[in-house]
């Protein structure tokens, strides 16, 4: 069973053989330390450090700085509730700087008790190599569309240099370089990246590899970030839904509300589980709102899963939503609710109403 801040809390005051006071902070995240490698100059680079709250109290992020003006970071600023996900994002400047760069992110914590925890980043600037812009932007797509971007290459050095290979993780992106031109020292390409139809609905945050033929290993193979979002003809809010915290026993009712471009009808809601229960609505419109009951039970534990929300919109892909939430044991009765008081053990209600209908006559 998940252990409250406080009791940690209690723990760190009274034993130094308990956990040291910042580490119920690091706990929450699941790495700490990035190496970017090798980038271009005006090349995008980022990276997001997540944390979860997985503790019963909100948590609440002060500030967090850099040890270099080369990273900055953005963070959220509103209270973090249990099991809500987050994201810690460092951005480093390429244009502005060159060679290798390190920084310590600082994360400090205001609540529920202080802490802190040091995120690292490193990597190294060459300026023989600029992007121009700095990344594959796709923006926001129609699902089923395709889009086409293009970033310039610019390299400054060797007259031979070559990009030999392109490699991706993603299937639905298709990349090609084309050579612009080529002097003594100068050589420039044009990088065309192709998002296909078919890639599914959700956010782009993926990497390109331009493989090149340069003489030190470990500048061969670089980068370029892929960003965008595929949005489909219908969306679903809150997503992830957050159940909270709720006691064995209970019932708790949320609503998902579903938006699409024209009327639509919700054909079927499936549940991660039995303990989930649905009302859909009957007749078509562009918003639909479909209440959500979670009956607890007696178990308890952590709550996840997906609802799955099939429409007539969108072709045959559901809407998928991610539930959490935590079951508590139910708090015991008070004594004084559970022992009746002295001397009324076996209470007269006979008599008592016997009374009454006699004081009637």
């Amino acid at each position: 069973m998940r252990a409250t801040l406080l009791s940690l809390f209690f723990c760190l005051a009274s034993s130094a053989t308990c956990m040291a006071q910042s580490d119920w902070a690091a706990a929450m995240f699941d790495h700490s330390r990035h190496d970017f490698g090798v980038v271009a100059r005006g090349a995008k680079v980022e990276h997001r450090f997540f944390l979860e709250n997985i503790y019963l109290e909100d948590m609440r992020i002060a500030s967090v700085t850099s040890t270099c003006t080369c990273t900055t970071a953005a963070f959220p600023k509103t209270p973090i509730k249990t099991y809500e996900k987050v994201e810690i994002v460092a951005t480093v400047d390429t244009r502005n700087f060159l060679g290798h760069k390190e920084a310590t992110l600082r994360v400090v914590f205001a609540d529920p008790f202080p802490a802190e925890v040091q995120l690292h980043v490193y990597c190294y600037i060459r300026s023989d190599v600029v992007f121009d812009p700095g990344e594959i932007q796709f923006g926001k797509v129609d699902q089923g569309s395709e889009v086409r971007r293009k970033v310039t290459v610019r390299y400054a050095g060797r007259s031979d240099w070559q990009i030999t290979d392109i490699l991706s993780t993603w299937p639905h992106l298709a990349a090609s370089v084309s050579e612009v031109s080529r002097t003594a020292g100068s050589v420039i390409y044009d990088l065309w990246v192709t998002l296909k139809p078919d890639a599914p609905v959700g956010y782009i945050r993926d990497h390109l590899i331009l493989v090149t033929n340069d003489h030190n290993p470990d500048a061969r193979r670089v980068p370029v970030a892929v960003e965008g979002v595929v949005v489909s003809p219908i969306s679903v809010v809150p997503s992830p839904l957050p159940l909270g915290v709720v006691q064995a026993g209970q019932s708790v009712t949320r609503n998902l509300v579903v938006r699409g471009k024209a009327p639509f009808r919700v054909l079927d809601v499936t549940a991660p589980d039995e303990r989930f229960h649905f009302k859909l609505p009957e007749e078509a419109a562009p918003v639909q709102l479909i209440p959500v009951t979670f009956n607890a039970g007696d178990a308890t534990g952590k709550v996840t899963g997906t609802i799955r929300i099939q429409t007539d919109l969108g072709g045959k892909s559901a809407l998928e939503v991610k539930v959490d939430g935590m079951v508590l044991p139910q708090a015991a009765e008070s004594s004084s609710a559970r022992t009746p008081p002295a001397g009324d053990a076996d209470p007269p209600a006979s008599n008592e109403a016997g009374d009454w209908h006699s004081s009637g006559n």
